[in-house]
């Protein structure tokens, strides 16, 4: 996946751990927070420890479903790390709904894995804790691995809540699946998030206005769910062949990006595959073209604005085994592949226009 607004600090099980940006924005705030509060180097030093080893634990987390996913043969090809929690990179979900309770699952049991770790490390260093300290979690303070504990148990918790976007949701989808058709439970999963959702909103006013923010992220992120499941249900049965295109286009690498642009106004195109002696070695969106220019960079060669982390599809594979991946909408352009060579390609808005053709055919 392109990741250029990421670092890259590592791999691990073969899975890129990555660090957007914006996180370096976080770890600032906090080191500044502190000396506005009169503390000072120590205390901001230890603040930012401390909330790097949350993060830690968060990686931690999206390895568990990583690990987990790939029991079932699903792979990850990154993690990435943001201000507001950790996003692992599946290419897919399991389809069985035992499996994906298990991958759901994972993540909030390795946070309990790591509480119970420190538990006992409080207990047997003979360090005093109790409930009360949760009230008042520092990022500074003798009792680290105490609010490190309780950090712990709050993310597995909060990651519990039985609602989408969270890995509770999930849980609570695939236990229904089990029951019932996959359409209707996630129907069922997301109408019960977003009414807790309307609840944190509604209680949120009165007592902690980040539970609004809360609130409306899950609302949100539970009707975007319930849309995703009638989608991939849309599309069960559906080949890769049966949506894919050979008429596409082409560029080279040393093509400047003004080049580019003219093209992509002169056509429908919003990706173009980047090729050099007839290998696939990237893709171009239209963002990146539009980047460039604002950038004064007309005149550069788009190899430099190339995504060369890219996703391939096979001619034969189902559709609906790849949604997962679809959803995350960080590649817009597939190459699809037939025994090693290219055979066409596969775009969202291809997916899309042919949901809508299906839809409109019903209805006619």
């Amino acid at each position: 996946m392109h990741k250029k607004w990421s670092l890259h600090i590592g791999k691990l099980f073969g899975i890129k751990v990555l660090i957007h940006w914006t996180f370096l924005i976080l770890i600032g705030w906090i080191f500044l927070m502190h000396f506005r509060m009169g503390h000072g180097f120590s205390e901001g030093f230890s603040g930012m420890l401390f909330i790097l080893a949350i993060f830690a634990c968060v990686v931690l987390h999206e390895f568990g479903h990583s690990l987990t996913a790939k029991r079932f043969g699903v792979q990850t090809k990154d993690i990435t790390v943001y201000p507001i929690g950790g996003i692992a990179s599946l290419e897919s979900m399991p389809s069985k709904p035992a499996q994906e309770l298990q991958v759901a699952i994972a993540g909030p049991a390795v946070n309990l894995l790591i509480a119970g770790i420190l538990w006992i490390h409080l207990k047997t260093t003979g360090q005093t804790f109790n409930l009360e300290s949760m009230q008042n979690i520092g990022l500074t303070g003798a009792a680290f691995a105490a609010n490190l504990m309780y950090a712990n148990i709050i993310l597995a918790a909060f990651n519990l809540i039985p609602a989408f976007p969270m890995d509770g949701g999930r849980v609570l989808r695939s236990l229904l699946a089990m029951k019932i058709e996959p359409v209707k439970a996630t129907s069922f999963a997301a109408k019960t998030g977003q009414v807790l959702a309307i609840a944190f909103v509604f209680f949120g006013f009165f007592f902690n206005f980040w539970l609004v923010f809360i609130g409306l992220f899950i609302f949100l992120g539970a009707g975007a769910e319930s849309k995703a499941e009638k989608i991939k249900h849309a599309l069960e049965g559906v080949r890769v062949r049966h949506v894919m295109r050979r008429n596409y286009a082409i560029m080279n690498p040393d093509t400047t990006l003004k080049t580019a642009a003219d093209h992509f106004v002169n056509s429908n195109e919003k990706s173009f595959l980047v090729m050099e002696k007839n290998i696939v070695v990237g893709i171009l969106n239209d963002k990146d073209i539009v980047e460039g220019l604002h950038k004064g960079k007309g005149n550069q060669k788009i190899r430099d604005y190339t995504q060369k982390d890219f996703y391939w599809l096979k001619k034969e594979e189902a559709l609906s085994d790849r949604f997962f991946l679809f959803q995350q909408n960080r590649q817009s352009l597939f190459p699809v592949r037939e025994n090693g060579k290219l055979d066409g390609v596969v775009g969202i808005d291809d997916i899309h226009k042919w949901i809508q053709s299906k839809a409109f055919m019903f209805n006619h």
